[in-house]
């Protein structure tokens, strides 16, 4: 199977933690599309949605689903969302899509995380993938010098020439040459930097389950 295919299957097996007449969170990314695509199978026994960017409420709709603003949900019973790293206890690198802070608000109101990828994405120790880091523009030269400082090279992410902008009107940092062998306290610690929005370290709003593509079909990771 293609990595398209191995995406296509575990879109489809998450549907199995979709809860009836509830809403339900809906992340950002080539798989959660994949996921909107078979959610919209059984549309008219959820509530509606909440999503975590523009580009996948636009999804949403266009096949009927409603789309709620975060305020008006207390609590989601499942949130639904890729990763571009996971570890074995379920710690995520996410924002590949640079939607990383909205899924984690999303992440922080759903009592499980259900996160869908295929098999490449497992990983012993985050810090392969660049690590995106959402931060407010005016701080970006002295948060590349501070992960300097802590051994990563990080630089503001662009597109079509310009920084790119992120739905909060932010910039992104992406940094290489990171292993992160606590991702608590390298979150923790990260976050309190001032101009960082958010480090898309998901430790503190892990994923509860894994659904992983395999070539042997989706294997269930619980943490």
């Amino acid at each position: 199977m293609n990595q398209d295919e191995l995406k296509a299957l575990v879109g489809q097996a998450a549907l199995q933690y979709v809860v009836p007449d509830q809403i339900v969170g809906v992340g950002t990314g080539s798989t959660v599309n994949k996921f909107i695509e078979a959610l919209a199978s059984m549309k008219d026994q959820i509530k509606g949605a909440v999503s975590s960017s523009e580009a996948s409420t636009a999804r949403l709709k266009a096949l009927g689903i409603p789309v709620l603003d975060s305020n008006e949900v207390v609590e989601l019973a499942v949130y639904i969302d890729g990763a571009d790293e996971i570890n074995g206890q379920g710690h995520m690198v996410k924002g590949g899509g640079a939607a990383l802070t909205r899924e984690k608000i999303v992440a922080a109101q759903s009592k499980v995380f259900v996160c869908i990828a295929d098999e490449s994405k497992l990983v012993s120790v985050l810090g392969a993938f660049p690590l995106p880091v959402e931060v407010i523009p005016m701080s970006s030269a002295r948060i590349i010098a501070q992960f300097a400082s802590m051994g990563g090279q990080a630089q503001v992410r662009t597109k079509d020439g310009q920084a790119l902008v992120t739905d909060n009107g932010q910039h992104i940092l992406d940094v290489k040459g990171l292993q992160i062998t606590d991702p608590v306290a390298f979150e923790a610690e990260v976050s309190q930097w001032p101009g960082v929005v958010t480090v898309g370290v998901f430790a503190y709003q892990k994923a509860h389950v894994c659904l992983l593509g395999t070539s042997a079909g989706v294997k269930t990771l619980k943490f």
